[in-house]
């Protein structure tokens, strides 16, 4: 699963994929210029997993996935990264869920994580008020996945069956 994620992202142009863990580094070969680090505050979520991603990276404007959503879309990606300029979060917003591992971060996050790591405080949407923050729409995002394929993910054998069953649908 994490092999087509970081496919997935390799489609974007020059982009530098960074791999957060938790403990031990997958076991990746064959992407070149993939930088692995783990966890900075061990135990602490995506939030702690965002920062450490965020710390290491040399690029300002930063794609946040989660390592198990296989059928991220490259050109809504991209449109995030440009809807990124002014911002320092640009997170999609479906049917009033938002998607806090599927949004762009800034290297402006930094502190107001690590603030909200030090109180102990591990809710991502804790950190949106203290951000200035792009909403991507359904109707944004429908212009690249009508079928919101990039939010689905695998948490469950029975995700993992319709994964397969979305494979052989769409051909994704």
């Amino acid at each position: 699963m994490l092999e087509q994620v970081i496919a997935r992202l390799g489609l974007l142009d020059s982009i530098p994929i960074v791999v957060v863990s938790g403990h031990t580094y997958p076991k990746l070969a064959g992407y070149p210029g993939l930088r692995m680090t783990r966890d900075i505050y061990p135990g602490k979520g995506p939030l702690g997993g965002i920062y450490s991603g965020l710390k290491i990276s040399d690029s300002f404007y930063n794609l946040v996935v989660a390592c198990d959503m296989p059928f991220l879309n490259r050109d809504l990606l991209s449109y995030m990264l440009d809807a990124a300029i002014g911002f320092d979060l640009v997170v999609p917003c479906l049917n009033n869920m938002i998607e806090p591992l599927h949004a762009v971060y800034t290297k402006e996050c930094l502190d107001k994580i690590e603030q909200l790591l030090e109180k102990d405080n591990l809710s991502v949407r804790d950190l949106f008020p203290l951000l200035k923050v792009r909403y991507i729409d359904k109707d944004e995002i429908e212009r690249f996945d009508p079928d919101h394929l990039s939010f689905f993910n695998v948490n469950t054998r029975a995700d993992l069956i319709m994964a397969r069953r979305l494979i052989k649908r769409f051909g994704v």
